[in-house]
């Protein structure tokens, strides 16, 4: 934290106060394998998505009065739609990539089958509060939570429908962190958090679909 000295000396001299900005904001650009792991944690946190898989066969995407053959990285399966067709795109790489003029100019891109094409990179996988959000879901990862908090939790939303963490949390008996033990079974895939705002008491839980048949059909 700067001193009283050091703020009245940027404050009598605006040029180093600029210069000073812009040497915090100069952040190195993200590897495109730490954009991957970030769009896969977030995939895996969405409750909309069902399922997804890599390197699907090259798609006629149509820009415009061109028609262009592209091999995505992933395909996307979401409730709200069933072919989602993603490029994960490093900073540095997007300025090579075939579509960068439609990513720029917000244009849609679609294949002839009427898949949508998207493109992620670092402005939208990194955008916050998600990317802090995700972050602080995932590294509950590895709590180990116990049959009885498991039952405890999934039944209480089975009875509230939709709880807020702190109440989630608080049934907890075994886990030394009832939050940790919430989220480490969001990112199981039982529960559901919105992974757009930040993680506060009031965080609304619920339960995720199955993603297998229940034999007991509840």
């Amino acid at each position: 934290m700067p001193t009283t000295t050091d703020a009245l000396s940027l404050a009598e001299n605006p040029g180093r106060r600029r210069a000073s900005t812009r040497a915090r904001r100069a952040l190195p650009a993200a590897p495109r394998m730490a954009l991957v792991a970030d769009f896969l944690a977030v995939a895996a946190l969405d409750p909309a998505v069902e399922s997804l898989r890599p390197a699907p066969a090259p798609a006629r995407l149509t820009l415009g009065a061109t028609t262009i053959e592209h091999a995505a990285d992933f395909e996307v399966f979401r409730t709200d739609e069933p072919g989602l067709l993603v490029d994960v795109v490093a900073e540095d790489d997007l300025r090579h990539h075939p579509l960068r003029t439609a990513y720029v100019a917000g244009e849609p891109v679609a294949a002839a089958d009427g898949r949508r094409f998207v493109i992620e990179s670092a402005a939208t996988l990194r955008a916050e509060p998600r990317l802090s959000t995700v972050r602080l879901v995932m590294a509950c990862r590895r709590t180990v939570v116990s049959a009885g908090d498991r039952v405890r939790i999934l039944h209480y939303l089975d009875e509230c429908g939709t709880g807020r963490l702190v109440e989630c949390a608080a049934v907890v008996q075994n886990a030394p962190d009832g939050v940790a033990a919430v989220l480490a079974l969001a990112v199981e895939g039982l529960l559901a958090i919105d992974i757009g705002r930040p993680i506060l008491p009031e965080t609304p839980v619920r339960r995720r679909p199955l993603p297998f048949a229940d034999p007991f059909g509840f």
